[in-house]
């Protein structure tokens, strides 16, 4: 299964090897279980402001920065861009309802993953499109020792978001090393269409309701059902001969 994968990979883009030496995560889905919050925050808040959104949009939307998912919606119901004032209100109400929804806890297998990557010497650096200071805290309380903030692109750091390569590629750029050394994991469809315009072995996970085509038809080079199935086949997939 991997190897096939692998191989498909080094020859569309031409690379020499497939070697990984750093990990690039998502954090929304993949580190943490959040997305359930995110969408009610987000359908919540859409409401009150009488602008259409779904559920689904949220997980169809997920990866890109908050700003941008605003301001399509402004596009699909009004014809125009939304406003900066329109922005930045829309996106505290979500993050004030994203709060009352509680602490998500980790993904399950995530800080062992994560464990097992340090203790190979593989870099780890979070590719988020999250600016939701509650979750960033969170990081090094749930993970601890596991990532530094030289290590991390959030939507501060971006002008353009994800399906845009500009996030996958900083985190690359981050790590010093080659494409064909970086392997990025990402469960959203924006996610992977994003690491994958950035060249790199991208990992769907398919941690929502979204069907797995989705992450296919994005991008990705192979599925897996979650952080524990990347933990128990990690081995097989850096281990693979091409």
């Amino acid at each position: 299964m991997f190897s096939h994968a692998i191989e498909r990979f080094k020859q569309r883009n031409h690379y020499p090897g497939f070697a990984p030496r750093a990990v690039l995560f998502d954090m929304d889905g993949v580190l943490f279980d959040s997305m359930r919050g995110h969408a009610t925050a987000w359908v919540k808040a859409m409401r009150e402001m009488d602008l259409p959104f779904t559920e689904l949009d949220a997980y169809m939307n997920e990866g890109q920065t908050g700003h941008a998912t605003i301001n399509n919606v402004f596009l699909k119901k009004y014809g125009r861009d939304a406003t900066e004032e329109e922005k930045q209100r829309v996106y505290q109400l979500k993050s004030d309802y994203f709060d009352d929804c509680g602490t998500p806890a980790p993904m399950p297998y995530a800080f062992e993953l994560l464990q097992k990557l340090k203790a190979r010497g593989l870099q780890r650096v979070v590719v988020t499109g999250s600016g939701q200071p509650s979750l960033l805290n969170r990081l090094e309380h749930s993970f601890p020792g596991m990532f530094t903030k030289d290590k991390m692109v959030t939507a501060f750091d971006v002008q353009y978001g994800k399906p845009h390569p500009e996030p996958y590629l900083m985190g690359l750029k981050k790590t010093g090393l080659q494409p064909w050394e970086v392997v990025a994991v990402d469960n959203a469809p924006l996610g992977v269409e994003s690491a994958s315009a950035a060249r790199l072995f991208t990992i769907g996970l398919n941690t929502g309701p979204l069907p797995p085509q989705v992450l296919v038809d994005a991008g990705a080079n192979i599925i897996l059902g979650g952080m524990k199935e990347l933990y128990d086949r990690w081995d097989e997939i850096v281990e693979v001969k091409v």
